[in-house]
């Protein structure tokens, strides 16, 4: 049964329960894998942070049409876009964000030389945080649709 410190989450996440440390760790990951998506695929189109065409793979350059910077652009819609699937989404979005971090590192470590090992090890990291993301998000909503199921089995109060 639903207590009063639950809330309904957007499309996909099913109900929080807020004092749940499960959902409070599902909510801290959703929080981040929405942001950090986003305001890094922001700055690939301004270079603040870093000069993001320096962390693109040589073997790489050569393959994809047009300059470092414009392959940058197409990094940081897709990273925008992933950012907004993990807020709707979660459970989808999770295994998103963990596959484009995965493909991150193989660019990072197939450089010639290869470069960057600790962001290659950071967004390893990443990627299981963003696949427990996911999981998490399986549970809450399996857990919210046993919850639904539990109500509509309770009977009528006279």
């Amino acid at each position: 049964m639903a207590s009063t410190d639950t809330i309904r989450s957007t499309k996909g996440g099913g109900a929080i329960r807020v004092a749940d440390p499960v959902d409070q760790a599902f909510m801290i990951l959703r929080a981040a894998f929405t942001l950090a998506p986003i305001l890094f695929g922001l700055d690939k189109f301004f270079n603040v942070m870093v000069d993001w065409p320096d962390y693109l793979a040589p073997w790489l350059d050569r393959l994809v049409p047009g300059t470092a910077q414009e392959f940058m652009y197409v990094v940081g819609a897709i990273e925008i876009v992933a950012g907004i699937v993990v807020a709707v989404s979660p459970m989808f979005g999770g295994y998103l964000v963990a596959a484009w971090l995965g493909g991150i590192v193989v660019n990072l470590l197939t450089a010639d030389p290869p470069r960057f090992h600790d962001v290659a090890l950071r967004d390893i990291g990443l990627a299981l945080g963003a696949l427990a993301l996911a999981r998490l998000a399986t549970g809450v909503r399996r857990r919210s649709s046993a919850d639904v199921t539990e109500e509509r089995s309770l009977p009528l109060a006279s």
